[in-house]
Formats: structure tokens, C-alpha cells, sequence
């Protein structure tokens, strides 16, 4: 079995237990311990938190250590953690399931920025993409798959199975970490680790493919974080149409996901990367302006072929520029450039919620799908207006070496 194969298990494990996550810690707040909206607030925010929290010291740990070693943490960290969540259900302590999936957030951010350090090491460059796109399948197929599987079984399954199962699938990726090879890691004096933070985030601001790939990814969740937040007020204001459209919609976004993701696989090496880097934040302003134009008594089926739109370009668009920051990242530097990079991402998410709500309750959700519609303008501009549109082949590119 190859590399890639083994990490792809983990992945699954992993993402799996990430989606389950995502989808029921509101559900299990209400149901196993009647939390108000102000404690769902915390501990939605208790899972962004590792992202932000673990981003930066966990790329350095990447660029450090043993990779294998960093995988096996991860998943173990996850099973941990949701092993304290059963715990912490059982024994009704809200503030222990806070912490609990809090330390299982850190794994998973911790396993993504290992995998993405793991690929170039394991596969040549031609075939980055393929690899990059074979360990983003488990996370578009756990988005489709465990929504719909949580929202039929909410009612009828106890909140600790839900993750016990979380806790089975980290156990999973634990198993299948430990399968890895191990990786050459070079032996460098120890550094203050201020330094290393501003070394991979300089590296990011002065290249010229890494800044607008940032720069994408910013405006693009910063308009998805306010467009979840505002999506079930202007179904029910605007489209006119049940709440429970919007589950829906996040199916379609899901599998149009796995589609995109597998496409990106198997295509991307035979068109030129620039097309899939402006087809990605494009395909998004289409779908915000369909969003736009939808009006009251129009059936479902269009708001779903938005969200299948929105998923579908941006996972192809996913694959082709973590490729990219692959090959244009020296290997030394990867682990902190993702760190930037992701810390960047996650950080921006709040205030597009924020923002979102903000202007949905003070011009109504139309005005709030226009400002969304702008910030996906921005993305595409970024894209557009620079050296992105110039990425003919990825045997173009190529990192410089570094100590």
C-alpha cells in the first residue's frame, strides 16, 4: 500500500470525526445539557479556537519533526479528545465537553498541516495534484455524508454514540498513521520561534502566487462565514420557503465537493492550473448573484444548483493551489507558510460572520447576500489581477532551496 493510500485512510478517519464534530456539538449542547444560545455560541467557538490557537506552533512543530510521529499525535490527540466529550456527556459537565472537543480540534488541525507537509515528500511533482486531491475526498464526502446522517438520527441516537463513533474514526486514523514511513528531517540549530512565524508569513506576503492565494482564500471565507449565518433568515424572508432548505443546500454543497475534488484529481495535470485558479472564486460570484436573483415561490431546485456551484469550483480550486504551495515552498518553510496561510483563513471566518449578521439585521438579507456577493467579487479579483492567471503547468514551478 502506498503512502498516499495510508494517509487517505487516516484522512477519512479524521474528517469523519471532524464532520460529526462540526454538525453536533449545537445539537448535543441542546439536547444532552439545554445550553443557551449564548453557551452554543462558546462552544462553536471552542472548535475555531484550535485552528487559531494551534495553526502557527503546529506548523513549526511540521517543519521540525518526524511527520509519521506528528500524525500518530494528531489522531491520538483527536481520539482523546472525543473520548472526554463521551465522558463529559456522561457525567453532564458542559465545561469538560468544551474542553474535550477544544483538545480533539487541536489534532485535527494539527493532522491537516502534517499531511500537507507529508505529499511533496511522498509523491513526484507531476502528480501533486492527484494526491493533494485523493486526501480532500474524505473531507467533501464527510460534508455530505454526516449532516445527512446526524439529522435522521439526532432524535433517536444517544449524544455520546454520536462520539464514541468520533472517538472510533480518530482511533481508525491512529491506526492508519502508524502504517506511515518515516521522513527525512534535517537537524537545525533551535531558533526563537517569534523568527519562524515572521520568516513563513514574509515568505507568503512577497511571493507573488502565494499573497493572491491568501488573499483568495480571505475574501472567499469571509463571504462563506457570512453567507452561512444569513442563508436561513433570507430563506425564510426572502425565498419564502421552509428552514429546512438549508440543510439541503449544505448536502449540495457536499457532494458537488466530492465532485469537484475528484475532477481536480484526474484533470488538473491536463489543463493549464490557471484556468481551475480563476474558474474556483468565478464559479463563486455566479452562484451569489444566482442567489440574488432567486425570487419568492421559486422551487428549491435553484437554490441547491447555488450551493452544488459553490462547492463545486472552489474544490477544484482547493486541490490546485495547495499544489501549488507545495512546489513553490521551499520544504523546510512548508509547515509554517501553511500555518500563515491557514491561521489567516480561520481568522477571518468571525468577523465574516459577524459582518454578515450585522448586515442582515440592519438592512435585511438581501443587502447581507449582496455583501456577500462583493466579497466574492474581491476573491475573483485577487485572482484575476495576478501572477494566478500566469500558472500555465505546475512543471513550472519550483521552490528554492533553503536551509
Amino acid at each position: 500500500m502506498s503512502t498516499i493510500h495510508r494517509l487517505t485512510g487516516a484522512a477519512y478517519g479524521m474528517h469523519l470525526a471532524d464532520q460529526i464534530a462540526l454538525v453536533s456539538v449545537p445539537l448535543v449542547a441542546v439536547l444532552a445539557f439545554g445550553a443557551s444560545p449564548e453557551v452554543i455560541g462558546v462552544l462553536v467557538a471552542c472548535q475555531s479556537a484550535a485552528h487559531l490557537v494551534g495553526s502557527i506552533p503546529f506548523g513549526i512543530l511540521a517543519d521540525r519533526k518526524q511527520l509519521r510521529s506528528l500524525a500518530i499525535l494528531s489522531a491520538a490527540m483527536s481520539a482523546a479528545g472525543f473520548a472526554g466529550a463521551v465522558a463529559s456527556i456522561f457525567f453532564g459537565t458542559v465545561v469538560g465537553f468544551g474542553g474535550a472537543i477544544t483538545f480533539a480540534g487541536f489534532g485535527v488541525v494539527l493532522f491537516g498541516l502534517t499531511a500537507l507537509s507529508i505529499l511533496p515528500r511522498a509523491v513526484a511533482p507531476q502528480h501533486l495534484a492527484g494526491a493533494n486531491a485523493s486526501i480532500e475526498i474524505p473531507r467533501a464526502i464527510s460534508s455530505f455524508a454526516v449532516p445527512l446522517a446526524i439529522g435522521l438520527a439526532i432524535d433517536k441516537t444517544p449524544a455520546s454514540l454520536i462520539f464514541a463513533i468520533a472517538c472510533t474514526a480518530s482511533g481508525v486514523a491512529v491506526l492508519a498513521s502508524m502504517s506511515l514511513p518515516t521522513f527525512h528531517v534535517v537537524q537545525k540549530p533551535a531558533k526563537r520561534v517569534l523568527p519562524q512565524i515572521l520568516e513563513g508569513a514574509r515568505y507568503v506576503v512577497r511571493h507573488r502566487l502565494l499573497l493572491p492565494i491568501s488573499l483568495c482564500a480571505v475574501f472567499w471565507n469571509l463571504a462563506f462565514a457570512a453567507l452561512l449565518v444569513i442563508m436561513v433568515p433570507a430563506i425564510k424572508e426572502i425565498y419564502r420557503l421552509d428552514p429546512g432548505t438549508f440543510g439541503i443546500c449544505l448536502a449540495a454543497f457536499g457532494l458537488a465537493a466530492i465532485l469537484g475534488s475528484w475532477l481536480a484529481g484526474r484533470f488538473s495535470n491536463r489543463i493549464s492550473p490557471s484556468i481551475i485558479l480563476l474558474f474556483g472564486p468565478g464559479s463563486s460570484v455566479l452562484a451569489a448573484c444566482g442567489l440574488l436573483a432567486i425570487q419568492p415561490g421559486t422551487r428549491e431546485i435553484w437554490l441547491y444548483a447555488a450551493f452544488f456551484l459553490l462547492g463545486f469550483g472552489p474544490s477544484m480550486w482547493l486541490v490546485v493551489q495547495n499544489s501549488v504551495r507545495q512546489l513553490v515552498t521551499p520544504p523546510a518553510m512548508l509547515g509554517r507558510v501553511n500555518a500563515v496561510i491557514q491561521t489567516a483563513i480561520y481568522g477571518i471566518r468571525p468577523l465574516g460572520a459577524l459582518l454578515g449578521g450585522l448586515v442582515a439585521g440592519s438592512a435585511g438579507p438581501q443587502a447581507a447576500l449582496g455583501f456577500v456577493a462583493i466579497a466574492y467579487l474581491a476573491s475573483f479579483a485577487v485572482s484575476v489581477f495576478s501572477g494566478l492567471r500566469s500558472v500555465t503547468s505546475f512543471g513550472s514551478l519550483g521552490a528554492p532551496s533553503s536551509d
